[in-house]
């Protein structure tokens, strides 16, 4: 008889990845792990210390599987550059749904008391510098309209991934590009209209 195929971290991670999109992150457990990788439960505590190892490593993975996600989308979509990150968040809270409210809704890292504390999160101030070559503004300025943009798209998105609206892609660009003209134009009233 052969052996038993070795439990990997990576088995595990891309496991928990098919149950959170399946049913949720809250019905991960190590036995519906083991269930899937159809072993006992001991390869995991082999890989892992404990479950809370299993998730901080989790969210990591599922936060590349997001990056990939945009990625992907700025690809595949004909969209304004300056809309990426929106729409791809929003097509995310909609197909997604699962894994968005894991990252973006019960266990967003983002502890705000201030608008600037937005930055202190990975990578938004890489993407404000990014939103800000994109639009003509100067950083400062283009912190303030990405912030807001974020704030704008992040609402529509939980309702979308609650269930309780849904826009077709074209109306949400709508949407957005309307904003962003009126948030740029606010912070530059010399600029054209997009």
């Amino acid at each position: 008889m052969p052996p038993k195929a070795k439990i990997t971290k990576e088995m595990i991670l891309n496991t928990v990845l098919e149950i959170t999109k399946e049913t949720g992150f809250e019905t991960v457990n190590a036995r519906s792990i083991a269930g899937r990788l159809q072993s006992s439960t001991r390869p995991i505590f082999t890989c892992y210390e404990n479950m809370e190892e299993l998730k901080k490593e989790f969210l990591d993975f599922a936060y590349e599987y997001y990056n990939r996600y945009v990625i992907d989308f700025s690809h595949t979509e004909d969209v304004n550059p300056c809309l990426v990150l929106p729409l791809s968040y929003l097509a995310f809270a909609e197909e997604e749904t699962n894994l968005f409210k894991l990252l973006f809704i019960n266990d967003m890292d983002l502890n705000m008391t201030e608008a600037k504390d937005f930055y202190h999160e990975a990578d938004n101030e890489k993407r404000a510098a990014l939103f800000s070559e994109t639009i003509g503004v100067e950083l400062e300025r283009a912190k303030v309209i990405f912030l807001d943009l974020f704030l704008y798209t992040h609402g529509i998105a939980v309702l979308t991934a609650a269930k309780k609206i849904s826009f077709d892609r074209n109306h949400a660009e709508k949407m957005l590009m309307n904003l962003l003209t009126a948030l740029i134009h606010q912070e530059k009233p010399d600029a054209p209209q997009r």
